[in-house]
């Protein structure tokens, strides 16, 4: 692993932050306040074929990796444009097809997953399960050569306008005990599937929904993978979302502080800029340095899981330094900024709702300290 990133990242990382500069916080925030998705912002990524950066060249990805993807939400993120949607379709649904789907099935998702034109869902969150996998009630039941799907998912993303999604169901496993998990591609609207808005109190451009699935037919060619191996499968998945997660904390800080430095340099008082005070300099800097080192750990997962190495610890450990180092950089941000933190025309506030929620998912601190508690230090087991 080097430090320096070749002259292709580098390249990559000045393209997407152009793009990103080119829409702004306005854009994001006016998509955020209408409840809209930044479906401008997607199509001109994907029409540079970021989005399918990570998607192998064979089915129209640029053949890279989970590194140049968190290149690319990062960047968005630091241009105050931060895009969740990568977390999902991109890291989890196109990585876990390219691994374990047919041929047919990679050849029909993948090249619509990597242009942009279709995007996927994906649903393994319940109310009764939380982050407790074992405990899924959505069951998948033979029926011939199809597949009936029937449960609830919860705090599902972007499912209003996913063209599928990848449902993780109970295919087997005693009650109440541990499940045998598989994984289904279902059409974003399959006949006996509804979907209920969540309301939320803090605005976002990607709306939450609670997901009814009332004996949902799916061939068996929508299986993705092998029967009961859905698990293991999910994981593929699940380490470049945190990465993901990472790479949006780290590029929404880095908007943060360079607005909180733009603005304690210009904003005078007593006769001199604010930031000759060491009162508002010192926390600057330290959320700088937090979070030049969650970039790190970032770095290091992305560039771990692409070698085909265990990813888990660093995925985790960036996942959490970086959400932590997000919320206490905007915060600060906002301080620095005083009253004018809270306005509408300095664009601080409105990125909190963000880093709070990249603090609770794509998985909790508390779980985070679980796995590193475990499985880093060798304690024993908490839950």
């Amino acid at each position: 692993m080097s430090y320096v990133e070749t002259e292709e990242q580098q390249m990559l990382r000045k393209q997407v932050s152009e793009i990103g500069r080119k829409y702004g916080q306005k854009y994001y925030a006016d998509k955020c306040r209408a409840g809209e998705p930044p479906k401008e912002l997607w199509d001109e990524v994907a029409r540079h074929g970021f989005i399918g950066v990570n998607t192998p060249e064979e089915y129209g990805g640029g053949g890279l990796g989970i590194y140049e993807l968190q290149i690319v939400g990062e960047e968005l993120a630091a241009a105050g444009c931060p895009l969740l949607l990568l977390l999902v379709s991109p890291a989890i649904c196109a990585t876990v097809i390219a691994r374990f789907g047919t041929d047919t099935q990679k050849e029909h998702w993948l090249p619509k997953l990597a242009s942009g034109e279709m995007t996927m869902a994906f649903a393994i969150t319940e109310p009764d399960a939380g982050s407790n996998s074992h405990r899924i009630a959505t069951e998948g039941s033979r029926d011939g050569n199809d597949w009936l799907i029937s449960g609830t998912k919860y705090y599902i993303s972007g499912a209003d306008d996913a063209d599928a999604i990848l449902v993780v169901a109970r295919t087997g496993g005693a009650k109440g005990g541990r499940a045998r998990l598989s994984l289904f591609i279902v059409d974003g609207k399959a006949p006996g599937l509804d979907k209920a808005l969540i309301p939320m109190q803090l605005p976002g451009p990607d709306r939450q929904f609670t997901l009814f699935f009332d004996k949902v037919r799916v061939g068996g060619d929508r299986l993705l993978g092998n029967e009961g191996q859905g698990l293991s499968q999910i994981f593929v998945g699940l380490n470049p979302e945190r990465i993901l997660g990472a790479a949006l904390a780290n590029g929404s800080a880095r908007y943060a502080i360079e607005a909180a430095a733009r603005y304690a340099k210009e904003r005078a008082v007593w006769g001199k800029p604010i930031a000759t005070h060491q009162g508002i300099a010192h926390p600057m800097a330290q959320a700088k340095i937090e979070v030049e080192l969650a970039r790190l750990m970032t770095m290091k997962a992305a560039w771990l899981f692409d070698q085909g190495q265990d990813a888990g610890e660093a995925a985790n450990m960036a996942k959490y330094a970086a959400a932590e180092a997000c919320l206490a950089a905007i915060d600060n941000a906002i301080q620095v900024h005083g009253g004018n933190g809270m306005s509408e025309e300095y664009g601080i506030a409105l990125l909190w709702g963000m880093a709070r929620t990249l603090r609770i998912a794509p998985v909790s601190r508390e779980m985070i300290l679980n796995f590193v508690a475990q499985h880093s230090l060798g304690l024993p087991k908490s839950y």
